[in-house]
């Protein structure tokens, strides 16, 4: 079962601002829906662990996530694979930006596919959950994003196969509770 996501936003911040915090895996994985704990492996691989309950169906999802594009300050692109409950999960997320006179345009979209047990038994609740679920983590980023930033100093980088990737270099674990609060009403996005 394959869930495609897309849609837009603006935030106040800059096009360089929105990417820092886009291609930071310490800043953007907390704002996951049911977000455990993500441990980096290098400074463009890591592993996120989410809670996953649809139905009667409990457990949780262990991703290994990889930031496959960073082009500063237009695109950051992630793809990750992993499983959740007997099933294998597949995700490709991107983020293009654009300046624009009151900010940063954030257009986005990726797909989410699920194989196996939990799509055989969570049926036709699967899709509704995963549309809910990108919704919060859409509504997060807005809310994360909503304030201009005062200056805000680039993080220390390391360069991996191009200049146009830089990832910030952590080596820690995070573990966080995702705040979300109610979209920015001029926001569009679908899930289909």
């Amino acid at each position: 079962m394959a869930i495609n996501f897309s849609g837009e936003f603006t935030t106040p911040r800059s096009p360089e601002q929105v990417y820092h915090f886009l291609s930071d895996p310490n800043k953007f994985a907390p704002l996951l829906p049911d977000f455990q704990s993500m441990s980096m492996q290098d400074a463009t691989h890591f592993t996120v662990k989410v809670r996953v309950g649809v139905g009667n169906i409990r457990g949780s999802a262990e991703l290994k996530m990889e930031l496959s594009e960073a082009v500063k300050p237009l695109r950051a692109q992630y793809k990750g694979q992993g499983s959740a409950v007997g099933s294998q999960v597949t995700v490709n997320a991107g983020f293009e930006l654009s300046p624009e006179a009151a900010g940063t345009k954030v257009v986005w979209k990726g797909e989410t596919s699920v194989f196996g047990k939990l799509a055989s038994m969570a049926g036709g609740m699967l899709e509704p959950l995963g549309r809910k679920n990108i919704q919060k983590l859409i509504e997060g980023l807005q809310t994360a994003l909503s304030e201009p930033s005062p200056a805000i100093s680039e993080p220390a980088t390391a360069s991996v196969a191009s200049d146009n990737v830089a990832v910030p270099q952590s080596e820690t674990d995070v573990t966080a509770s995702p705040v979300v609060s109610p979209a920015d009403p001029s926001a569009s996005g679908q899930v289909s």
